[in-house]
Parts: C-alpha cells; sequence; structure tokens
C-alpha cells in the first residue's frame, strides 16, 4: 500500500466504520520520536524540503524524514525553518 521508505509502510492498517455504515482503512499517524540530528542545513530561499532529501539522503521521498528530525508531522512546519534538522543515519554533505 506505500512505498517501503514510508514513514506509514511499518504501521498496520485498521478499519473503521462511518456514520453512514461505510467502512473503510485506515492507518494510524506516526508519531515524531525524539527529534535526533546529526547537524542542521542553513536554508536558502526556495529551498524544498524534496531537494534537501535528495541532497542528503538521495531519496526526494525522505523529506519526512527531516520533519521528524524538526520534530514535526507537517512539512509546512517547516516552511519558514531557518535551519533543517538533518538526521544522523544521513551522510550530511556540504
Amino acid at each position: 500500500m506505500f512505498a517501503k521508505t514510508s514513514r506509514y509502510a511499518p504501521r498496520s492498517p485498521y478499519t473503521v466504520t462511518l456514520k453512514d455504515g461505510t467502512q473503510v482503512r485506515a492507518v494510524p499517524s506516526p508519531l515524531p520520536g525524539p527529534a535526533l540530528v546529526a547537524g542542521y542545513h542553513r536554508r536558502l530561499a526556495g529551498q524544498r524540503l524534496d531537494s534537501l532529501a535528495f541532497h542528503y539522503m538521495r531519496d526526494a521521498t525522505g523529506f519526512w524524514r527531516l520533519c521528524d528530525a524538526g520534530n514535526t508531522m507537517v512539512p509546512d512546519a517547516l516552511g519558514a525553518a531557518d535551519f533543517v534538522g538533518v538526521p544522523p543515519d544521513a551522510p550530511v554533505r556540504s
């Protein structure tokens, strides 16, 4: 259902019954853990999280790992951040 690199991949889906009786499958939202970082990237104007994720981790879809390092669930919360944490298992590049 999710790519193996997704933060939702290890989550088990469950079924929810809506008020009208319709059943839908859902996946629990992962909560960020402790903000562990190897270093920080000073963000320049116009730099997007997917570009930074590709730069540091060679995986543009890994932007969520930058969110985890910043202790936030949603990328928009890092939209105005001057510094973005880089996860410890990502090779820090200059």
